[in-house]
């Protein structure tokens, strides 16, 4: 359990990092942590008139890869299915949506600087079935 919750804690703290920086980058950030049943958005923004549903991933390291390839085919399938859910509840049939994914590199728990680079995928992927 304790792991888990770090790894919480540490995820939020990047997914706030993700959304100041999509804030410089002019998005306007509508929610954080979106759940239901199918799973989880990390942001939820507009993007001037587009609704952006965004994915957070962060490595410490590159011995994983690079933290947006963990964003694979069933992790898109869920936040696909999430986005539609989100869409449904809040009634928003006919609204430009896409999805992003964010990946930060390097820093840490327990470093001063939290990352060393920072990239923004903007319509990294289709909605997947």
């Amino acid at each position: 359990m304790g792991r888990r919750k770090n790894n919480r804690m540490t995820g939020a703290r990047y997914e706030q990092i993700a959304g100041t920086y999509l804030e410089s980058q002019g998005y306007r950030i509508l929610q954080y942590n979106f759940r239901c049943r199918q799973g989880e958005i990390d942001i939820i923004a507009k993007d001037g008139e587009v609704l952006v549903f965004c994915e957070v991933k962060f490595r410490s390291d590159l011995s994983g890869g690079l933290p947006e390839e963990a964003v694979d085919f069933r992790k898109q399938r869920v936040i696909s299915r999430c986005a539609l859910y989100y869409l449904t509840v809040h009634g928003l049939s006919g609204v430009q949506c896409r999805f992003d994914v964010i990946g930060i590199l390097g820093g840490g728990e327990d470093t001063e600087v939290p990352f060393s680079s920072i990239r923004l995928y903007r319509n990294a992927f289709d909605y997947r079935e």
